[in-house]
């Protein structure tokens, strides 16, 4: 009886292995999504971690943290220039919510998370050499499909559709973006730095973008982002914050994550 219990076990085994050898993607580790919460604080220079709780390896949208590499891609081929060039003016057809009706340059872009300048970016760089970036960035699953049958991969795909990403890896790409070890140009690296909004929290100056999202069709649960880079002295750490609430949240989760890590964090590392 033992013998035929195991066999499920077996045959998972062996799917997950014939799936690795195959070269099929493996999803990270699953859990219900209403569960997921964790924080991952890893040395900048040498990868040590240095404080891990919760679930880090589950993938979900990286909402407007996306706009990290986005930077980065934005720069790198040439659609931005400085942290005030371009600077381009609202449009009636974005249909953007009113705190977003205004002039975006890249500084105001990253600080007040404006996603109709994003999909001018995107737009811009057209599906193909968008998705290149993505892949060549490794960044998460690097799925820009969108949502099937929609062909909004373009315009959508980092917002609670194909593309994913968890904390560990975004602590895996922050560490190279430091290290300008991503393959773009110095001066995407220096530029991508130079907008990306600052923080105190404590004697630690920190850098990092927020990320709010609803998950599911009907946005059930609340997604939260906060990650970044943080420094003190001469030490320099990357994190991540993810927080999924059970219960759809009607003000923005991001900024909460963000506004907990910030008071958490000089009595997480010291």
């Amino acid at each position: 009886m033992r013998r035929i219990d195991r066999l499920p076990f077996v045959f998972a085994v062996v799917l997950y292995v014939l799936a690795w050898l195959l070269g099929f993607p493996i999803r990270a580790q699953s859990a219900p999504l209403g569960e997921v919460e964790c924080t991952l604080i890893v040395d900048a220079a040498s990868g040590e971690t240095l404080y891990r709780e919760g679930t880090c390896d589950q993938r979900v949208s990286p909402a407007s943290t996306f706009k990290v590499p986005l930077a980065l891609i934005g720069y790198d081929a040439g659609i931005l220039s400085d942290e005030h060039t371009p600077s381009w003016e609202y449009k009636a057809e974005f249909n953007a919510p009113k705190r977003d009706r205004k002039t975006v340059d890249p500084t105001i872009w990253e600080r007040d998370s404006v996603i109709w300048f994003s999909r001018e970016i995107t737009r811009r760089l057209g599906s193909k050499q968008f998705a290149g970036y993505v892949s060549k960035l490794e960044y998460g699953n690097t799925d820009v499909s969108g949502t099937p049958g929609k062909n909004d991969g373009l315009t959508h795909s980092w917002v609670n559709s194909s593309l994913e990403i968890s904390p560990v890896e975004q602590v895996d790409f922050l560490r190279r973006l430091l290290a300008r070890k991503l393959p773009v140009s110095n001066k995407a690296h220096a530029m991508t730095g130079a907008i990306i909004p600052t923080f105190r929290a404590g004697d630690w100056t920190v850098q990092g973008k927020t990320g709010t999202t609803g998950l599911g069709d009907v946005d059930k649960r609340s997604l939260g982002w906060f990650v970044g880079w943080a420094q003190k002295d001469a030490r320099k750490i990357v994190f991540a914050r993810l927080v999924i609430d059970t219960e759809r949240s009607d003000t923005p989760k991001g900024p909460k994550t963000r506004a907990m890590f910030l008071k958490e964090l000089p009595n997480l590392v010291r």
